[in-house]
């Protein structure tokens, strides 16, 4: 896409009265419990207006190990009769707090802009649930998605696991979990700003740490919560995938970064990890946009790389149908 000077002025005063309102309004989490933290920020949640997106969603539950496990299929217009890609999807909110209700719009306009049949999970949250719980909840889907793929008219060849923020990390690992336990099959990860290592010390988190609403102090109290007991048996990597040993087995990745992000330094580390080990890696980075900028629909700055993203996920996930059919 073509933008000319004039629009992008548009455009980056847009991101500028977006980010203003967001550092103004959005709730000081770490300042709080978890649960006054989920009710502030689900009191921010704007109504879904995309339903059609899709043609149809559903709720249900499957067994977990920590008891029934909600999930929301999605499935895209004109799928009768085919067998669609299962995208896996495990929303952002720092491991404390959002759900399939605050992802819902995105994951309406994922199903239909990469025509896939997309399976929400939600996911045990932190603290009550500490690492790696809401992982085991993510590969939990996974078996599921793969086992009942025919039920629900996937492919069970063509399994994309994703998520933003939080849920890039849980997406990320339960690629590496899959992997260790011989299974099931995963095409591809896609990690949409992902949260990677607790270290919370790299330049980014520096230069980026204020004033570009995901800040360092939330960061630091999202791992708190999260951070498992370190006496118990815990592969380090099942929550911080920096940290794995090989990442030569990993399936092929889309990661996004944005550039005005505590975050952006180390998915540009995992990016460049995950290639050096020899795993095809398509990285975007987005220079002049925001954390979470994916997932605001409303944000017309980050239009072409939600667009962009969605053809990405096409070419992977036929670049799987050629080399597993």
């Amino acid at each position: 896409m073509t933008v000319h000077a004039s629009e992008a002025t548009v455009l980056d005063q847009e991101i500028r009265t977006v980010l203003d309102s967001l550092n103004t309004h959005f709730p000081r989490v770490e300042e709080m419990s978890a649960q006054e933290a989920r009710a502030a920020v689900a009191a921010r949640r704007l109504p879904v207006t995309n339903h059609n997106a899709v043609e149809q969603s559903e709720d249900f539950q499957i067994p977990g190990s920590g008891g029934p496990l909600p999930v929301r299929i999605y499935v895209p217009h004109d799928a009768e009769g085919q067998q669609l890609p299962v995208v896996i999807f495990l929303h952002g909110g720092g491991f404390v707090f959002c759900d399939i209700d605050s992802h819902d719009a995105f994951c309406r306009e994922l199903s239909r802009g990469a025509n896939v049949i997309v399976l929400s999970v939600g996911y045990r949250l932190a603290p009550e649930h500490k690492a790696p719980a809401a992982a085991e909840d993510a590969w939990t889907a996974l078996v599921w998605a793969s086992e009942n793929a025919d039920r629900i008219g996937g492919d069970r060849e063509r399994i994309l696991v994703a998520g933003d923020s939080a849920g890039g990390n849980l997406a990320a690992v339960a690629c590496m979990i899959a992997t260790e336990r011989g299974g099931p099959h995963v095409a591809g990860q896609i990690l949409l700003y992902p949260v990677i290592d607790p270290s919370c010390s790299t330049s980014s988190f520096e230069r980026f740490g204020t004033g570009f609403f995901n800040t360092a102090e939330a960061m630091l109290w999202y791992w708190q919560q999260y951070l498992p007991d370190w006496s118990l048996p815990i592969p380090e990597h099942h929550v911080a995938p920096l940290r794995a040993p090989d990442h030569s087995e990993l399936p092929p990745a889309i990661v996004v970064t944005a550039g005005l992000d505590p975050l952006g330094d180390e998915g540009i580390y995992y990016a460049e990890t995950l290639a050096a080990a020899g795993v095809p890696v398509i990285h975007r980075r987005y220079p002049d946009l925001f954390h979470g900028f994916a997932t605001i629909l409303s944000l017309r700055a980050a239009d072409s790389a939600r667009d962009l993203l969605f053809r990405d996920i096409k070419a992977l996930l036929s670049q799987a149908h050629l080399v597993r059919k």
